[in-house]
């Protein structure tokens, strides 16, 4: 399943100036790392100001909106009523809040999700708009999640862990009465989810994800449970990656791979299995797809090098429509209000953080609903990206996202920061870089994102170029991007570092590894070391996920394969400073893996840094403690980079 990128991991937050001086919070255990002096706490304070509001929904008689933003520690739901109206809080809780939706028909309850500490055991609650009261509707222990209304308002189906705490079965509730909760249907594997209900809600549309190549569609009566796969098997893995009913329920909306080199918008009928591409000149991804509420306009966004396009489409005839004039940017969470006059999304730039957008259909006007805070810094002096194309050692082409410090204010070669996405199905995108602006605009380091083979956006060929024996690849990919840092003028080989988070923890132990010759120093945040020990400890849900895109670890060939190449048996090989952050609740690459390295770091005598947050899971998502680490990563960057 797809990663956060390591940048946004450390997300762009908000918190009274006064906490910046406090010192190192009790819930953060420390090895290695000095105190970070004040002097760069002050300096930085307005970068770690930035805030940024996510859209969840429309209420759905009001024009208003539901988002997530933060005030203070975590993001907590907000109500917005009006474009560039305040923010009105409505949770107020300990824990982040993860994402929420109004019932649809009336708007009486909000639906909303939450785990503990950021182990991803997410529960959900019902929100009452009346009186502001919280119910837990599920068991408080299992993984629930993607929690989806039927059309009518009355019924929630979502998907849970809570038959075995491995496969992800679907249960229905009313959340009015949380007693009618029951399992509708038991499964076998843990990527199901709810994709969307049928217009007379008697039929729900399953995803079964087996891997970012491989997923199926299949429906499910809701009276009975009985399961119908629909998607063909063709004998080659295709991908179904967003689906939803037409207005009566004889066709779906889908993007699939198909038969195409990308995913494609179609149209699926369901009496005839017939499949017809509505965007066959399209040579890039789509990613999102909206239909309104009436039937009549199919909205849906490409991802275009890395940047979201958003289109509009006839949804009776195919025929495109007026396309919007969007800003360059990240689009998400497409969603039509029930009227049908309105477009809400997400749009993130590398000049304003994540805000709410709304088209008018008719008129083809865009407001903007929210302007998050930029710590009194001016937005419009953030540096664009620039796209870089190469070869990488076989030919294969490879691209990445470079940002530069203006060159009046920081002449000559600059220091350089490749930042490494996780995933590894994921991809470096031209979105807001938040506090990661300091390194640019205070420090003079360029930023360099790159995106190796196995990167999402670039098509199923590009996406499997680094499955199973063919990892070290995209490793090398990374000594491409070193040697490209070589010939460019502007930019100083003699002083290059990497970090990243998740997948993109382990490329920079093996970057480490396999150019530490190369490189200053690296940043390891929640990165795997060693890949038979994180198959081993992962959490059962994710177990098969995972083996799907590394390998099966219970083939003796694949897991000697696995062993060579993982960073704890070539541990001698890393020689440079070494950074390593890691949240002990996490579900997905369990603490062991960060233990297991910085030990043997230390019994080598070698640099290492590190910090373990004992309320966080994949990411660190408090405010308090992502505040911590960006300071200690600029400590390090100053002593181990710059210097």
């Amino acid at each position: 399943m797809k990663m956060i990128p390591f940048l946004i991991l450390l997300l762009s937050l908000r918190l009274p100036v006064v906490l910046i001086a406090a010192q190192t919070p009790e819930n953060l255990v420390t090895q290695g790392i000095p105190p970070v002096p004040e002097n760069l706490r002050k300096e930085a304070g307005r970068y770690l100001e930035f805030r940024a509001a996510a859209f969840q929904g429309w209420h759905p008689i009001r024009h208003e909106i539901l988002v997530t933003t933060r005030f203070a520690d975590v993001s907590q739901l907000h109500g917005v009523k009006a474009p560039g109206g305040a923010r009105r809080q409505l949770t107020f809780l300990s824990e982040p809040v993860s994402g929420g939706s109004f019932r649809p028909g009336t708007g009486d309850c909000i639906v909303f999700s939450q785990d503990t500490g950021g182990g991803e055991f997410y529960q959900l609650y019902r929100y009452d708009v009346a009186d502001g009261k919280t119910t837990l509707l599920t068991d408080g222990r299992s993984r629930n999640s993607a929690p989806c209304w039927s059309k009518n308002g009355r019924w929630l189906a979502y998907s849970s862990t809570r038959r075995n705490g491995r496969d992800t079965d679907i249960y229905l509730m009313d959340p009015s009465d949380p007693a009618t909760d029951r399992r509708l249907i038991e499964l076998t594997g843990g990527g199901w989810s709810v994709a969307d209900w049928s217009p007379d809600d008697t039929r729900l549309l399953l995803r079964e994800y087996l891997s970012i190549n491989e997923s199926h569609l299949h429906l499910v009566d809701v009276g009975t449970g009985v399961r119908e796969l629909i998607t063909p098997h063709t004998g080659s893995l295709a991908a179904w990656s967003q689906a939803a009913f037409d207005r009566e329920g004889k066709s779906l909306f889908v993007t699939t791979d198909l038969d195409s080199p990308v995913r494609r918008l179609c149209r699926f009928e369901l009496k005839t299995r017939r499949l017809t591409s509505l965007t066959p000149e399209l040579r890039w991804d789509v990613e999102q797809l909206a239909l309104s509420h009436d039937g009549r306009t199919l909205a849906y966004v490409s991802n275009e090098d890395g940047a979201g396009v958003l289109h509009l489409m006839n949804a009776k005839t195919g025929r495109p429509l007026r396309q919007p004039r969007v800003p360059l940017g990240v689009i998400t969470a497409l969603e039509w209000h029930e009227d049908d006059r309105f477009l809400a999304f997400g749009l993130s730039s590398a000049r304003s953080p994540n805000d709410v957008f709304v088209l008018e259909r008719k008129t083809g006007r865009i407001e903007r609903w929210t302007e998050s805070e930029t710590g009194g810094l001016d937005s419009n002096l953030f540096v664009e990206p620039e796209i870089v194309r190469m070869r990488s050692f076989d030919g294969l082409g490879i691209s990445a996202l470079v940002y530069r410090p203006d060159p009046r204010r920081y002449p000559g070669r600059r220091p350089v920061v490749i930042s490494i996405h996780g995933g590894p199905e994921s991809q470096s995108r031209p979105g807001f870089q938040a506090r990661w602006n300091y390194l640019l605009n205070e420090m003079g380091v360029a930023l360099v994102f790159p995106n190796v083979r196995g990167s999402d956006g670039y098509g199923k060929d590009y996406l499997a170029l680094d499955n199973g024996i063919k990892r070290e690849d995209t490793v090398k990919d990374i000594g491409a991007v070193i040697g490209w840092v070589k010939q460019d003028s502007r930019l100083d080989a003699d002083r290059v570092a990497v970090m990243g988070g998740s997948y993109g923890g382990y490329m920079v132990l093996a970057s480490l590894i396999h150019f530490g010759e190369d490189l200053r120093c690296g940043i390891d945040i929640v990165g795997i070391s060693n890949f038979l020990t994180f198959l081993k400890n992962t959490q059962d849900y994710r177990r098969d996920l995972r083996r799907a895109e590394y390998g099966d670890e219970r083939k003796p060939d694949m897991a000697a394969f696995l062993q060579r190449i993982s960073p704890t048996a070539q541990v001698g090989k890393i020689q440079k400073p070494l950074f390593v952050a890691q949240g002990q609740n996490d579900p997905r690459v369990p603490v062991t893996e960060s233990e297991q390295m910085v030990k043997a770091i230390q019994e080598q005598g070698g640099k290492i840094w590190y910090l373990l947050a004992k309320d966080e899971g994949h990411g660190f998502q408090k405010k308090r403690n992502a505040d911590y680490l960006f300071l200690s990563t600029l400590l390090f960057l100053e002593e181990h980079l710059l210097k």
